[in-house]
């Protein structure tokens, strides 16, 4: 096990005030796990589904759909994933294709053109009437200009843009600069792309270089700065408990962050273990060197750290782990799929699509991805129609993590249930324990709540989806067993 002694450290006078902000939050971090809302070892599992993604059973394309129904207003969240990378960066979770060729990407990209007209066919539409778009990866802009436009070109001609209110990409720094890069841009604004989300990860060179990323500080400022040039909404993204980070560096990068000229500042702790299909390069990495990797108390130091310094400079958590200045800035999509709990539809390789009381995953596998769409069926592998306890849980667990939960739409969404009568007691002890705020409309987390709000919303899941075992959770009264 990783030692939770704090490594030695030094800040200026300046600093002092971060550092102690820190150690008190690094003290509910331990009450915390004396309750049972946090493992003992204080590991931690980012609450991004429910039921966790590695827990889903094998379903047809015919049980998934039994009985679906298109919502009223027509609208789909969307999500496209491009899975090529130049690097694998260790941290990554996913299954990608590094230094692929041009003929393996427009194999791919032809594919997923294929895809799309299964899913309006199964559907019963001509046209996927868009509400938000996200394309993701791997490195969604890893593709040739030629490769882009293709893609934007059947991309477009299946979805209708007319009431889509965002149009996101997930991009690295690297594809952006140069000549071609400018290039790209020029083609995304074209086409309706108006929010990045680049992967910045950090701003220190050692960092970068110990992450496998293909680019450094330098290569990510100049991206940073030629897109907002460009007008586009800017989300950067930020790293905290990864090998080679310390106090004293995460504090110097999250300084810089917000000189930036970027409308939100995204920040991630580090997963070791997989919470998806695919073991990331990192774990290899932290068993050769475990000493290198910040432990549970230093990341718990470092994201309120990043927090304090984000909001002295006028950032606030405004989705969770999404901090900006202005309210109207977040991801349509992360909001519209977690806190409204809307349909949503996944293209590609690993997505997934999120309906209203259910959940399909394609499958992680390239030849069974290629196969099943050749064969004419949908790629789907794996999923869950929700009973109703379940549907209760999720209708709590992911809008409580990332804003609130409302309850005339908690009774909406789950068919007519009061949420203090299935909730109840659950409700009342984080309350209690000053994690949880409730009013007559809605409830949500305190800031207390907010910085372990991935553990506040496990708190609901049933025995069965617990991201630990049992066991590893404080006989406290706050173990998430207890009804």
């Amino acid at each position: 096990m990783v030692a939770t002694v704090l490594r030695p450290f030094t800040v200026s006078p300046r600093h002092q005030h971060l550092i102690e902000r820190a150690e008190t939050r690094l003290e509910d971090f331990k009450r915390l796990k004396e309750l049972g809302l946090l493992t003992q070892s204080g590991d931690y599992f980012p609450s991004v589904h429910y039921p966790p993604i590695t827990m889903y059973p094998e379903i047809t394309e015919e049980e998934l759909f039994k009985d679906y129904t298109l919502p009223v207003d027509g609208k789909f969240d969307i999500y496209v994933h491009i899975p090529f990378c130049r690097r694998h960066c260790t941290f990554c979770h996913y299954p990608v294709v590094t230094g692929a060729s041009d003929e393996e990407k427009s194999f791919y990209l032809k594919a997923l053109e294929k895809e799309m007209d299964l899913y309006m066919n199964r559907l019963g539409i001509d046209k996927i009437q868009a509400r938000s778009i996200l394309i993701g990866g791997g490195t969604p802009t890893y593709l040739t200009l030629e490769q882009q436009k293709y893609f934007f070109d059947f991309f477009t001609q299946r979805v209708d843009l007319s009431s889509c209110g965002q149009f996101n990409y997930d991009v690295d720094p690297v594809t952006l600069i140069g000549t071609e890069g400018i290039q790209r841009l020029e083609m995304m604004r074209s086409y309706g792309v108006d929010r990045l989300t680049i992967g910045v990860q950090s701003l220190n060179d050692r960092v970068l270089k110990l992450m496998n990323r293909h680019h450094g500080s330098k290569e990510a400022l100049e991206a940073i700065e030629l897109c907002h040039q460009m007008g586009f909404q800017l989300d950067i993204e930020f790293i905290f408990g990864y090998p080679g980070e310390t106090i004293e560096n995460w504090i110097e990068v999250m300084e810089q962050a917000v000189t930036l000229p970027v409308e939100e500042i995204q920040l991630y702790r580090l997963k070791v273990e997989a919470y998806g299909d695919y073991q990331g390069p990192i774990k290899k990495v932290t068993e050769v060197r475990p000493e290198d990797i910040p432990n549970n108390d230093e990341q718990i130091m470092m994201k309120q750290i990043a927090i304090d310094i984000l909001n002295e400079n006028g950032y606030y958590e405004n989705l969770r782990r999404v901090f900006s200045k202005k309210r109207e800035h977040y991801s349509c999509y992360a909001d519209n799929q977690c806190c409204g709990l809307l349909d949503q539809l996944g293209f590609g390789q690993t997505a997934f699509s999120s309906l209203r009381n259910r959940f399909g995953l394609n499958t992680q596998n390239f030849d069974e991805y290629y196969s099943k769409i050749e064969a004419g069926k949908l790629p789907l592998n794996r999923g869950y129609v929700r009973n109703t306890d379940e549907q209760q849980r999720w209708a709590v667990i992911l809008p409580l993590k990332n804003r609130c939960v409302w309850k005339s739409y908690f009774k909406e969404v789950t068919g007519g249930a009061d949420l203090n009568e299935v909730f109840g007691q659950k409700i009342e002890r984080l309350k209690a324990y000053g994690l949880l705020n409730e009013d007559e409309e809605k409830i949500e987390l305190t800031k207390l709540g907010g910085f372990f709000a991935d553990e506040c919303a496990q708190y609901f899941h049933s025995p069965e989806f617990l991201n630990f075992p049992a066991e590893t959770y404080a006989k406290g009264p706050l173990h998430p067993c207890l009804t």
